[in-house]
């Protein structure tokens, strides 16, 4: 499955250029990253992890294979004493955590509403082309159709074990 997800990232052009790509460390059956993140050191890109804010906003710090991490209130292991962190604005790429998926890009996330409240800007009326926001999922999380609330913020695309999905492609394979 890590690699299915390796191969469906490289089909992303930002996943090669982006300089700040986030993820996420896997928990709870998450699909992970193991096999997506080396070759962006590789290539000189920098990889975040997010840590819970103070106002329950996630901030995000760079974080290498080896550096220490320790688990925060849910038990989700967090970067220890970053010496430097970014907000959501500031990032390229954001690999998103999901329990769910529609191929409008529609999510269902663990409820806590972190990745939502932190990329809310891109609600905006004028989209801020980054960051590019792309859900990490194994193809059998995909759903017909999921019901988004206002405060929901969208794909842009869902990247699974088994394909790269491009949630702005106007077809979806369903009646509009």
């Amino acid at each position: 499955a890590a690699q299915g997800l390796r191969r469906s990232l490289e089909q992303l052009p930002e996943f090669h250029t982006d300089a700040r790509v986030a993820g996420y460390w896997a928990t709870d059956g998450e699909l992970p990253l193991n096999l997506a993140i080396p070759p962006l050191a590789e290539r000189g890109q920098q990889f975040l992890l997010p840590m819970i804010g103070r106002e329950r906003e996630l901030r995000f710090a760079p974080w290498r294979a080896g550096d220490p991490v320790e688990p925060n209130r849910y038990g989700i292991p967090e970067p220890v004493t970053p010496h430097e962190w970014f907000a959501a604005f500031q990032l390229d790429l954001v690999l998103v955590p999901l329990l769910a998926f529609d191929r409008r890009g529609h999510r269902l996330g663990y409820g806590g509403g972190y990745y939502d409240r932190s990329f809310a800007f891109l609600g905006d009326q004028t989209r801020p082309t980054e960051p590019l926001l792309v859900g990490i999922a194994y193809a059998f999380q995909e759903m017909d159709a999921i019901d988004a609330e206002s405060w929901d913020i969208p794909l842009d695309y869902v990247a699974t074990d088994r394909e790269l999905i491009d949630c702005h492609a106007t077809d979806h394979g369903t009646p509009a």
